[in-house]
C-alpha cells in the first residue's frame, strides 16, 4: 500500500491553497526540471481523473490516449507537449490563483525586470530570500492590486518553496521569471544559448565599440539580432525590440554594463 508521502496530495479538493498547489507540483514534477512531462504527465492525468470521478470509478470508454490528447489541447497553451507551472495553475482550482494573478498584473517583462533590478542591487542575477517580500510587494503595487500582510506573507513563503530548491536563500532571475506569461518570458528564448564566460567577454567587447565599459540601446539591438541569426532563432524585428526593452530595464540610465547583460546571456540560463 502506498505511503502517505507517495500518495498524490490534494487533487480531490474543491479548492487549493497556494501551498497545496506547490505540494502537487513537487509531487508530479519528480525530476524537478520545471515541467510535468512524459511518464509524470501520464501519472498526473490518471490520478486527476481518479480524483475527479471518485476513487472507485474506472476510466470511461473513451480511450486514454484520446482523453490525454483532449486534455493537452485544453491546457498545454504553448503546445510543447509539457505542462509548466502556470499551465497547471489554470487547471487546478487554486485559492485566488496566485500564479495567474501575478501574470495578470505583471503587465510586461520590462516591468518585471525593473522591479528585479531594484532588489538585485549587486547585479548577481539573484535576490536574497529576505528581499523577496519587497519584490513581490512592488509587483502588486504596480498592478494596483489590494493585498494584506497575511496574503503577502503566504505568497512570499510559497514562492520560496517554489524556487529556493537548494535552500541557499537565493532566488535566481531565470527561475523567478516563470511568473511571467510564456510569451513575455524573454529568458525562455535564450534557454538554448549558454555562453561561457570567455564567449560572453568576447561578445561584450566586440559590441562595446568605444570601449567605455557598457553598451547602449543600439549596440544591444545589433548584438541581439546577430545572436538570434547565429543561433537560427526565428525572431522578427519586433521580437528583437521586445527583448531589447526587457533587457534595457536592467540598465543604469541607458547604460547596460557587463554584469547586467551577463545575467541574461551567461548565468542562470537553464530554465
Amino acid at each position: 500500500m502506498a505511503t502517505q508521502a507517495q500518495q498524490p496530495p490534494h487533487l480531490h479538493l474543491a479548492e487549493l491553497t497556494a501551498a497545496q498547489f506547490i505540494d502537487i507540483w513537487k509531487h508530479f514534477d519528480a525530476d524537478g526540471n520545471g515541467y510535468i512531462e512524459g511518464k509524470e504527465l501520464e501519472n498526473f492525468f490518471k490520478e486527476l481523473e481518479t480524483a475527479r470521478r471518485g476513487a472507485g470509478a474506472g476510466m470511461v470508454s473513451v480511450s486514454f490516449k484520446e482523453k490525454m490528447k483532449e486534455f493537452m489541447a485544453n491546457f498545454d497553451k504553448n503546445a510543447d507537449g509539457k505542462i509548466e507551472m502556470a499551465e497547471l495553475a489554470q487547471l487546478l482550482p487554486t485559492e485566488e490563483n496566485f500564479l495567474l494573478c501575478f501574470r495578470e498584473f505583471v503587465g510586461s517583462s520590462s516591468e518585471f525586470m525593473t522591479a528585479w533590478r531594484k532588489y538585485d542591487s549587486d547585479r548577481s542575477g539573484y535576490i536574497e530570500s529576505n528581499e523577496l517580500k519587497g519584490f513581490l510587494s512592488d509587483l502588486l503595487k504596480k498592478a494596483n492590486r489590494n493585498y494584506d500582510e497575511k496574503k503577502l506573507k503566504e505568497y512570499t513563503q510559497t514562492i520560496l518553496r517554489m524556487f529556493d530548491l537548494n535552500g541557499d536563500g537565493k532566488l535566481g532571475l531565470s527561475e523567478m521569471a516563470r511568473l511571467l506569461p510564456v510569451k513575455e518570458n524573454f529568458l525562455l528564448k535564450f534557454e538554448g544559448i549558454r555562453l561561457t564566460v570567455k564567449e560572453f567577454d568576447s561578445l561584450f567587447t566586440y559590441y562595446d565599440k568605444d570601449g567605455n565599459g557598457y553598451i547602449d540601446e543600439q549596440e544591444l539591438e545589433a548584438l541581439l539580432k546577430d545572436l538570434c541569426d547565429k543561433n537560427k532563432m526565428d525572431v522578427d524585428s519586433s521580437g528583437v525590440g521586445g527583448y531589447k526593452k526587457s533587457i534595457m530595464a536592467l540598465s543604469d540610465g541607458g547604460k547596460l554594463y557587463r554584469t547586467e547583460l551577463e545575467i541574461v546571456l551567461c548565468r542562470d540560463s537553464t530554465l
